[in-house]
């Protein structure tokens, strides 16, 4: 139930009154994300933390001048891979088997499968998945936040490409994907603070079958 309390306190906040997050909260976020579940495990994606308030507010402009992205504590970026490649499944298999001690042949066809398979595929197809695999990570962000008590406001709303070119993740092969200011709510001046959250009941939302 605990969880489930946090999970009705949390809203997208709309203002943020610039406190800073303790660190060891921010921590414990990134571990949450860090432990999502990802497509064959291959975590294809990183998260560009951004404490640095110039770098904030040059990104501003470029997310509809959205007053989270200057205000909040921290801005994570969750950035995306933007094609799949050899040298990026070998890396995530060779990591495997050096943690786990040793080689699987299952694991290790599961390897070839997937060598055979991502890296044919047309690059945007392949940021298409990645950006999905990024996305589960981002809610587990979301939802560490909240348990941690700390607001956080997911973001679409800005524009990829030049976040890309500020940040200069193309370079690196990453795009970014989604924005996560985390910080803590101005009241005074959120028009959302105070409304009551608004979910769909859960029969229009949950089909059973037995």
């Amino acid at each position: 139930m605990e969880l489930l309390d946090k999970l009705n306190w949390r809203y997208a906040a709309k203002a943020m009154n610039g406190e800073k997050v303790a660190e060891d909260k921010i921590e414990r976020i990134l571990e949450a994300a860090r432990l999502a579940p990802t497509s064959s495990g291959l975590q294809p994606f990183e998260i560009i933390v951004i404490k640095n308030q110039e770098l904030k507010d040059k990104i501003k402009p470029v997310a509809w001048n959205q007053s989270v992205i200057s205000d909040c504590s921290h801005l994570l970026v969750f950035a995306a891979w933007d094609t799949y490649t050899a040298d990026r499944i070998n890396y995530m298999f060779d990591l495997t088997n050096d943690i786990r001690g040793f080689k699987n042949e299952g694991w290790e066809n599961y390897r070839q499968m997937l060598l055979n398979s991502y890296p044919q595929k047309d690059a945007e197809e392949n940021f298409n998945h990645t950006a999905k695999q990024a996305y589960i990570a981002f809610s587990q962000a979301l939802a560490a936040a909240a348990f941690e008590g700390v607001d956080a406001t997911p973001m679409e709303g800005f524009d990829p490409a030049a976040v890309d070119e500020i940040l200069g993740l193309r370079e690196k092969g990453l795009r970014s994907a989604v924005l996560l200011p985390l910080g803590y709510r101005k009241d005074d001046a959120d028009w959302l603070s105070n409304l009551v959250k608004v979910r769909k009941p859960m029969e229009d939302l949950v089909t059973v079958i037995d």
